[in-house]
């Protein structure tokens, strides 16, 4: 059973707000890109009225683009519907402080209509319908996500007058695993790891990566969507704790030319009793769900690409040699294939290196869990393990555009059956809008190419 217990209780928030240590409360939500939106509450109003009764929200916050701009083609906001408000209706179970605001704790809070009824587009309703579909073969998926990030010298307001060129990195080369290359910005670091635990996520270790200032801090693996609730946390903590700091850091998936930002997540599956049911007395100590589920990740990879790499810039990652897949193929601790399966016995898991640091986590584990089902329910079999070079082998290629992708979405009828018409058309509308600003930016590459040559 998915231990469920808040971080802080509600009885310790009454407490905490009488005694004048909290006076802020926020409520919030994950937004269709992933981040977190929402109000700041006078902690003693939250108590006596929105802690019952929930507030409301404007419903264009699942309708707009990256900029926050009204767009068209969503069924559930439009001009010609008045733009009028869903519920938020408080989590209890997410319950926290905020350790880098003073004064503040926060929830997150499930989206509904005024009837009741769940916004089914919503990502944290989506998760939570797939995570039902689950239950009923008595499972819970147990997740950890591993996200990437790149830190600059320059603030975010230096970042945004500069146009995000001639950014100064952290570090100036590669400190992958290099304790002197962390050092230089453990006080970044160590503030953030503690002032996440302090917010009840449990944190496992900080490492250098690859590429100018870039780093990863993981965090332990739980029930999913307590990952991906605290995954959301954590990216709005991360950059709040940045700036405090004077500094900036990046989650996107491909900042330059060099090793993009992943977020790789692991799966696992444990039963009532909180057995792993991915291990088994079957090839490579895998048991039959475990061979159907990671079959179903094979079938339904392509079409759940919008999930993994939801924006133009994820699919720039996709480049061989470079740690991120290119390859539909799955290996037993193969870092060339798209699928990982790594662990044994009470550890036996799998993991989806597809996803960027710009993932939306709560579309991506549902995806997974959703891909899963149906390789359960179509009872598929497993192809033969890659053993090599993935990149150079005789595979189906991801999808290397987001325009490619949202076709193999649109047209996807396991993605239908899973997730039904509503949300499949809400998401290709999210993908629609994006490759239409896009297509219609003039970017420095064109400008550095044309200005004076052609």
């Amino acid at each position: 059973m998915a231990d469920r217990t808040p971080p802080l209780s509600v009885e310790e928030l009454h407490a905490l707000v009488a005694g004048g240590e909290i006076d802020t409360v926020v409520l919030a939500f994950p937004d269709m890109q992933g981040r977190l939106q929402g109000k700041r509450f006078a902690a003693r109003f939250f108590l006596d009225e929105v802690l019952e009764h929930g507030t409301e929200g404007c419903n264009y916050l699942l309708a707009v683009d990256t900029d926050m701009n009204t767009v068209e083609g969503y069924a559930m906001s439009s001009w010609e519907r008045g733009y009028g408000d869903f519920a938020m209706h408080p989590d209890l179970s997410t319950l926290r402080r905020v350790p880098w605001n003073e004064g503040t704790a926060l929830l997150i809070a499930d989206l509904a209509w005024n009837d009741g009824s769940p916004v089914v587009a919503a990502p944290r309703q989506i998760l939570r319908r797939q995570l039902d579909r689950l239950a009923e073969y008595g499972f819970t998926a147990q997740v950890g996500t591993e996200l990437e990030f790149i830190v600059f010298k320059d603030t975010y307001e230096q970042a945004w007058d500069a146009g995000y060129q001639g950014l100064t990195p952290a570090n100036q080369y590669n400190i992958d695993y290099s304790v002197l290359g962390t050092g230089r910005i453990e006080p970044l670091l160590r503030r953030i790891r503690n002032e996440m635990e302090a917010a009840g996520l449990v944190v496992e270790s900080a490492k250098g990566e690859c590429n100018p200032g870039q780093h990863e801090i993981a965090f332990k693996y739980t029930e999913a969507l307590r990952t991906c609730d605290q995954h959301a946390v954590y990216k709005t903590g991360a950059k709040e704790i940045a700036s405090q700091e004077g500094v900036s850091l990046t989650f996107m998936a491909k900042y330059n030319e060099r090793e993009g930002n992943s977020c790789h997540i692991h799966l696992s599956l444990a039963d009532k009793n909180g057995s792993n049911v991915m291990a088994g007395e079957g090839p490579g100590g895998m048991s039959d769900v475990m061979r159907h589920f990671l079959a179903g990740q094979l079938a339904a990879l392509r079409d759940f690409s919008l999930l993994y790499a939801p924006n133009i810039n994820s699919y720039k990652r996709f480049q061989p040699g470079s740690f991120a897949p290119t390859a539909v193929a799955w290996g037993y601790d193969n870092r060339t294939c798209a699928l990982r399966v790594v662990g044994h016995g009470r550890s036996m898991r799998f993991e989806n290196r597809l996803p960027g640091g710009d993932v939306n986590p709560h579309l991506a584990v549902a995806g997974l869990v959703a891909a899963g089902l149906y390789g359960v329910e179509q009872k598929l079999e497993l192809p033969e393990a890659c053993a090599g070079n993935a990149y150079t082998g005789e595979y189906e290629h991801v999808p290397t555009t987001l325009r490619e992708a949202a076709e193999l979405w649109e047209n996807s009828p396991i993605a239908k059956a899973a997730f039904g018409d509503e949300v499949v058309a809400h998401y290709l509308n999210m993908a629609r809008v994006e490759l239409g600003a896009f297509d219609a930016a003039v970017t420095d590459w064109e400008l550095r190419r044309s200005f004076e040559r052609l």
